[in-house]
């Protein structure tokens, strides 16, 4: 049912130590979601293709994320993530994935290497279509909840409609408390 990662998102290692935790997150809440079968097909990727987010983390700390599609190439597609945290910082990330699989050929966050396989396998507890309503308007989505060690995940994905990776939302445990993540507003090209 699973392939490999597709694509990582995040905050890395910049700030804070529970940043890379959120990095690893990011990245988990995508594998479930791009390596479902119910949404592969629905992945096109263009360039310029954005969605726009608005993130919560702890309840105290706020931010916005833009992921954009930079390049396309039959062996290789090039995402950028970047994330405004206030306080906490910016960071910004471009990750290469092969679309063909999946697999991912790199992941670097404010110039540095990150490893997006760190925070280990995710287990697929439920899926079933759902409907969400987020500051973007309200979708029919796959609703994936999934574990991770101890920690659960869940996401609302629609990739035929949402471009990028196809998230709506998403809620996750972090060290810093829940991250709620939703979408504001999205282009495809």
């Amino acid at each position: 049912m699973f392939k490999t990662i597709l694509l990582a998102l995040g905050l890395a290692v910049s700030v804070s130590a529970n940043a890379n935790t959120l990095t690893t997150l990011m990245t988990d809440l995508n594998k479930v979601v791009v390596n479902n079968q119910e949404t592969q097909s629905g992945f096109s990727w263009a360039v310029g293709d954005t969605a726009n987010y608005k993130l919560s983390i702890g309840g105290f700390i706020n931010g916005t994320m833009v992921m954009t599609i930079k390049s396309v190439a039959a062996d290789a597609v090039v995402i950028g993530q970047d994330m405004d945290l206030g306080f906490m910082g910016k960071q910004s990330c471009d990750m290469t994935i092969n679309p063909n699989t999946g697999e991912t050929k790199s992941m670097v966050c404010n110039g540095q290497a990150q490893d997006p396989n760190a925070g280990g396998p995710v287990e697929v507890i439920e899926t079933k279509e759902d409907t969400v309503t987020v500051p973007a308007g309200t979708f029919t989505c796959l609703y994936i909840k999934a574990k991770q060690g101890e920690n659960q995940i869940e996401q609302w994905a629609n990739p035929k409609l949402i471009p990028v990776a196809g998230m709506v939302k998403a809620i996750a445990a972090s060290q810093m408390g829940p991250v709620n993540i939703e979408l504001t507003s999205f282009k495809k090209m």
